[in-house]
């Protein structure tokens, strides 16, 4: 048990901040598997900004979020349809 009135004040503060933390955690998580399962342009805005809003507050690292996104990145990429290729006649 904490005895000095920073440390129970420390205590209170970290079980805000985890419920807060849990919360942000589940939201981004929730997102990707969501767009994983149906890729679409609007779901890649809204999981880029619940991974970019993690990694800002330190919950998830800047790199993991950064690899998520390029992941994700690729996926909707190889869900689109390519425009073939304009060829150069002269």
């Amino acid at each position: 048990m904490p005895l000095t009135k920073q440390a129970i004040k420390k205590v209170r503060q970290d079980k805000r901040k985890t419920i807060y933390n849990l919360r942000v955690k589940k939201a981004y998580k929730q997102a990707v598997s969501a767009f994983r399962k149906s890729p679409t342009l609007k779901g890649i805005v809204d999981v880029f900004s619940k991974l970019d809003m993690a990694a800002k507050t330190n919950i998830i690292h800047k790199n993991k979020a950064a690899r998520l996104k390029s992941r994700l990145s690729k996926l909707i990429a190889s869900k689109t349809p390519k425009a073939p290729k304009a060829t150069a006649s002269a």
